[in-house]
């Protein structure tokens, strides 16, 4: 799999421009603040549905126009797959898959499979675990549309149930209805759970692997999952924590209470460990995402990468390029550090400023 071309309009700061990209290492090199990053978050736009940056898509339209049109096609084996995605100010964004548009942002994911790592990914270990919730969901919805629906239907519950434990404070009586909403997020959490659990235990045996690699087994890295409440607990835990529920008017218990701990040579990475092995953690977990989604989908993710060189030493750049090797990567980098320069043959090489992408020929 592999994005063949790209065409972009009004995209932020993007002149119109039409890109036609190599399966293998594609450079967009130029100074900050020129569009790079933009670029690379039109494609993951097309991949999710979803930008990297805000929620609100009126941002991603160029501040002067009042939409944009981001196509790519995607090349699989002898097959072409075409995504256009259509933004209109003050208006619901349309995404069309092969001419045909898309009722539910679920019909997207398993078109194109996309890896983004940028410079806040290596932040995966010390933030918070909003973060890190987020960075597994959206890697399960990709191998799993059920997962998404499931997702989507749960918090949908869990918006109702909130809202009637606010009506709740002014009008004790309609405790009695509480039961309705607890049986449907049991229900869903339980599939959940079980989701994540699996999704996990496979991420921990390929990235303990890179780890090892990346350390010279000096470190030995283990991904746990520590869930809010598991399946057989969170029916008691639901009705144990109901009263203090009430008084907060917020569900406490629950997948939307999740985290994920890791865990270095016993420790736990985030409290223990040095920028060195958080970083190091990160690359490993992120690059374990990559062989996972291989194994559960049988393609080939395509690689983005914002401006990750620069944030790595000498080491770990080395490492991340030779395990991509196979990919197609499309990287973001404000000059050609050493750690790509032999790589500069085989890639195509486009330069960026205001705006404007031009292919360097060699």
């Amino acid at each position: 799999m592999y994005i063949e071309k790209v065409s972009v309009s009004k995209y932020r700061n993007l002149n119109d421009m039409t890109l036609f990209l190599k399966n293998g290492i594609n450079i967009f090199y130029g100074e900050n603040a020129q569009g790079k990053t933009n670029f690379l978050e039109s494609l993951y736009l097309c991949s999710s549905g979803r930008s990297l940056r805000t929620r609100n898509d009126n941002q991603l339209i160029e501040f002067e126009s009042h939409e944009s049109h981001i196509q790519i096609f995607i090349r699989k084996e002898n097959n072409i797959e075409k995504i256009d995605v259509h933004l209109k100010k003050d208006n619901k964004k349309g995404i069309a898959v092969n001419g045909i548009p898309i009722r539910k942002l679920g019909e997207l994911f398993g078109i194109c499979h996309a890896v983004i790592f940028s410079p806040e990914d290596l932040n995966l270990i010390k933030e918070g675990p909003v973060i890190r919730r987020k960075f597994m969901d959206m890697e399960i919805c990709q191998m799993n549309i059920v997962y998404y629906y499931d997702l989507q239907k749960y918090y949908r519950i869990l918006k109702q149930r909130n809202n009637l434990l606010k009506e709740i404070q002014k009008n004790p009586s309609q405790k009695n209805t509480l039961f309705i909403w607890d049986e449907q997020l049991i229900d869903t959490a339980r599939r959940i759970i079980g989701a994540r659990r699996g999704f996990l235990e496979k991420l921990n045996e390929i990235a303990s692997e890179k780890q090892k690699r990346l350390t010279g087994a000096k470190d030995r890295l283990k991904i746990i999952y520590k869930p809010n409440s598991v399946e057989n607990q969170l029916p008691e835990k639901l009705k144990k924590n109901q009263q203090r529920d009430i008084l907060m008017g917020a569900t406490q218990s629950g997948p939307h209470k999740d985290d994920i701990l890791f865990m270095i040579n016993e420790r736990d990475v985030k409290l223990y460990g040095s920028q060195g092995q958080q970083r190091t953690t990160a690359l490993a977990t992120k690059l374990a995402e990559i062989d996972l989604i291989k194994q559960e989908t049988g393609q080939k993710p395509i690689l983005l990468l914002d401006d990750v060189l620069s944030e790595l030493d000498k080491k770990r750049q080395n490492f991340l390029m030779e395990s991509i090797g196979e990919l197609q990567s499309i990287l973001t980098c404000t000059g050609i550090e050493d750690s790509i320069k032999r790589y500069i043959n085989q890639a195509s090489l486009f330069y960026v400023e205001k705006g404007n992408i031009k292919k360097i020929e060699s």
